[in-house]
């Protein structure tokens, strides 16, 4: 089993939790990705709930950094 099918339903948990702060903060996917300076497309990726996208620890700083919230929020599976 590779790492993208073993971690799936993490990485889709972690893309929730993106979008979930992303749309509290009233941000778009195109401005959150252009404040992050990845592509439009790779954060819808990132967000899919049936696309498992592995994200780089530093884009998910980032992100956290932009949305305002502790990094740990993102990681949280529990939701």
């Amino acid at each position: 089993m590779d790492k993208k099918t073993k971690y799936a339903e993490k990485y889709i948990r972690i893309g929730l939790n993106i979008a979930y702060y992303r749309k509290l903060r009233g941000m778009t996917q195109l401005q959150l990705a252009e404040a992050v300076n990845i592509s439009r497309t790779h954060m819808s990726n990132i967000e899919a709930p049936n696309v498992p996208t592995s994200v780089s620890l530093d884009t998910l700083f980032e992100i956290a950094d932009i949305l305002d919230v502790d990094i740990t929020s993102l990681f949280d599976l529990k939701k």
